[in-house]
C-alpha cells in the first residue's frame, strides 16, 4: 500500500507564500508522475501539477509563474511552493502520485490538507 502525507497547509494572508510537503514510504523511483491537486467544495478535483520521473513538469495555465514543484528524492518528498496566493486558491490540496502498472497508471492519494487564503 502506497502511502502519502501531505504536511505545511494553514491560513495565510493575500499575497504570502505558503510550501506543502507530501511525505512518501517508498522510493520515488516506483512513481511514474508525483503533483498536486486541489478541490474546492462543491467543485470537482483539479490539476495543480505534475513532474514526471523523467524531470517533466506540467502546470495548471492559471497557476504557472506562481507555484513550483519541488523533489527531494533522498527525503522521499516532493514540495509545492505556492507564491502570491489568492483567496481563489483556498481549497484542500492533496498530494498525488501514480504507478505504471500493466498498462495503466494507479492513482495514489494524499488525505489532503486545507490551504486558507484571507483578503
Amino acid at each position: 500500500q502506497v502511502q502519502l502525507v501531505e504536511s505545511g497547509g494553514g491560513l495565510v494572508q493575500s499575497g504570502g507564500s505558503l510550501r506543502l510537503s507530501c511525505r512518501t514510504y517508498i522510493s520515488m523511483h516506483s512513481f511514474n508522475a508525483m503533483g498536486w491537486y486541489r478541490q474546492v467544495p462543491g467543485k470537482e478535483r483539479e490539476l495543480v501539477g505534475t513532474i514526471t520521473s523523467g524531470g517533466g513538469a506540467n502546470y495548471a495555465d492559471s497557476l504557472k509563474g506562481r507555484f513550483t514543484i519541488s523533489v527531494d528524492a533522498a527525503k522521499l518528498t516532493w514540495y509545492l511552493q505556492m507564491n502570491s496566493l489568492k483567496p481563489e486558491d483556498t481549497a484542500v490540496y492533496y498530494c498525488y502520485a501514480d504507478q505504471y502498472y500493466s498498462g495503466s497508471f494507479l492513482p495514489y492519494w494524499g488525505r489532503g490538507t486545507q490551504v486558507t487564503v484571507s483578503s
